[in-house]
């Protein structure tokens, strides 16, 4: 009994760990950055518990995939609002846009509906900028 305990407890702290680094970091991160910051956390945190936390996590809807065309998702917290994506072609880092850009749906053709979309910006970021 008490080594399921032990298990259970190394599990939730193990994603305790993820879910803090979405927090702390504060934009989508792919599962080598969550590996990075959790494992600073976790003593002998491996990639592959990541990548299994953050199937589990989705699962959860904890957090949610960001998919960029032609990358391996980056995860986000769920439940947040609208919003875009920005991604940094100098240092590969993806932040989050808030909100939208008004009337969007007029660029589409006339009889068309709009159900869903996402934007993804394309650039350097302030750091890389500098």
């Amino acid at each position: 009994m008490a080594k399921e305990i032990l298990i259970n407890t190394r599990v939730t702290r193990q994603k305790v760990a993820l879910r803090q680094a979405f927090e702390k970091v504060g934009r989508p991160l792919s599962p080598e950055e969550v590996w990075e910051v959790a494992s600073k956390q976790v003593k002998g945190l491996g990639l592959a518990t990541v990548y299994r936390n953050i199937k589990s996590l989705v699962e959860d809807n904890v957090i949610v995939p960001v998919e960029l065309i032609n990358e391996a998702p980056r995860y986000e917290i769920a439940g947040k609002g609208h919003h875009h994506h920005f991604r940094c072609n100098d240092c590969d880092k993806v932040f989050e846009l808030e909100g939208c850009i008004h009337n969007v749906e007029k660029l589409v053709p006339r009889g068309y509906k709009v159900q869903v979309h996402h934007l993804v910006f394309y650039g350097s970021c302030k750091e890389c900028n500098s």
